[in-house]
């Protein structure tokens, strides 16, 4: 069930990209490339990537849960108000942060800075969390983190926009996508020693992250930002217009917004029940599933590495994205389709191994298809991909208050819930989202 090289060379990227230019001077033609990073470039973001996910999805997938049943027994739900306040955070300062990041002038680089001082947030963000006397604190110290470590995953990424040429970007989402699948597993081993222990639980998994981002951070280059010149200066007012963008005038990047909002707006309504779903498929009580969703956990980050590694290694090898992104869509929808209309558990299995090759599908190839698309990398690439944040943040916030809609429909006296529909609706969506980009017209 889904759930969420080379010999070292000079510490440089070999061949590094050329110098931005300043934001006054026109950026390149559509038809121009960047150079190839290295394999050291594409190893350490790996890695970081890694990192952070282990440092930062551990608290969502245990972490959070222990402290949350310390300090409210009998209240779960507080969990959920928690995790749900850290969302609406990210999605109201991501663009904000982008644009920031994108006029950061440094003898380090412009993504570094905010790097390092994520990683330090980051940190006392875990702090926060270990010690917190309430829940309310608890909840505090969970903004932090998805701030902190949000913007150093951000940055990492905001990096691939601004370093990588249109022939690695399917290969390397597709190694990130098989790294942060991997890495929520690895996590939650490791806190799994330490539940009695609410500092080590949360710092264990932060330290590996502070290592393997500040190998990213020191034994990565990049190009001095001091001298880049810039046409606006910041206000207040300029950085709120920064929230929005004229959907004309970048068709391709908003086709591509509207493909992902459909795809992860299905991807919600699929997960946000399961443990229900299974319960009442099955017809055994909720607390007899946890141990059939933690089996088919497993089998799941297998399928979605697969989808990850497969499409986005040959989305580069045939020049290809938007056919990939359509077959994860397709490969997600017949797995929802084939969990709505099960009659047993065999042909649950079946489709949510299909809805993971899906998912892992349809996310790298997205994340390469993206950054073919994204507008004025040159000089605003933080700031638009924190819009493309909202595609994601919006399902995932509002899809759960719809979902209750679907499942009322046709409900009879013995209150059982229209998954059926939901599953249906859920498919649709996603497929919805993989026929969409066929819209774009810069990349094939």
């Amino acid at each position: 069930m889904p759930t969420l090289g080379d010999t070292p060379i000079d510490p440089e990227i070999a061949p590094s990209p050329l110098p931005s230019p300043p934001a006054s001077v026109a950026v390149a033609e559509p038809g121009e490339d960047l150079p190839k990073v290295s394999s050291r470039y594409i190893w350490f973001m790996v890695l970081a990537q890694f990192g952070v996910f282990v440092a930062f999805i551990t608290p969502i997938a245990i972490s959070l849960a222990v402290r949350v049943g310390q300090l409210a027994p009998g209240h779960e739900e507080y969990l959920g108000y928690i995790t749900g306040a850290g969302a609406l955070v990210v999605m109201l300062t991501s663009p904000l942060l982008g644009t920031l990041s994108d006029r950061t002038r440094t003898r380090l680089g412009r993504r570094r800075p905010w790097m390092i001082g994520g990683m330090i947030l980051g940190v006392i963000s875990l702090l926060v969390m270990a010690q917190a006397p309430s829940v309310l604190l608890l909840g505090f110290g969970w903004i932090l983190a998805q701030l902190g470590w949000g913007q150093v995953l951000s940055n990492l990424q905001i990096s691939t926009a601004d370093r990588l040429p249109e022939s690695q970007r399917g290969k390397v989402a597709g190694l990130t996508g098989f790294s942060t699948q991997i890495a929520p597993v690895f996590g939650v081993i490791i806190a799994s020693s330490f539940t009695r222990d609410n500092l080590l639980l949360f710092l264990i998994p932060g330290a590996l992250g502070v290592i393997l981002v500040t190998l990213f951070i020191t034994l990565v280059h990049e190009a001095d930002s001091r001298d880049r010149a810039f046409e606006t200066k910041l206000s207040v007012g300029t950085l709120f217009k920064k929230y929005l963008y004229n959907p004309k005038q970048f068709p391709d990047f908003s086709w591509n917004w509207l493909g992902r909002f459909l795809f992860y707006s299905g991807l919600t309504l699929n997960t946000t029940f399961t443990a229900f779903f299974f319960a009442s498929r099955l017809g055994v009580d909720i607390a007899d599933v946890g141990g059939i969703i933690a089996a088919l956990g497993g089998g799941g980050v297998l399928a979605t590495t697969a989808g990850a590694l497969g499409g986005g290694f040959l989305s580069d090898r045939f020049k290809r994205r938007r056919v990939f992104i359509l077959i994860g869509a397709i490969f997600f929808g017949t797995g929802a389709i084939t969990m709505a209309l099960a009659p047993s558990l065999p042909f649950i299995v079946v489709g949510s191994l299909l809805v993971s090759v899906g998912i892992g599908t349809f996310a790298a190839v997205d994340q390469a298809l993206l950054l073919d698309v994204l507008p004025e990398k040159e000089t605003d690439a933080g700031r638009f991909m924190g819009i493309t944040g909202f595609a994601t943040s919006i399902p995932q916030a509002f899809a759960p208050l719809i979902a209750p809609l679907f499942l009322a429909v046709g409900v009879v006296a013995d209150g059982a819930k229209n998954y059926t529909l939901l599953y249906i609706v859920a498919a649709a969506c996603t497929l919805a989202g993989g026929l969409v980009v066929f819209k774009i017209r810069s990349v094939r």
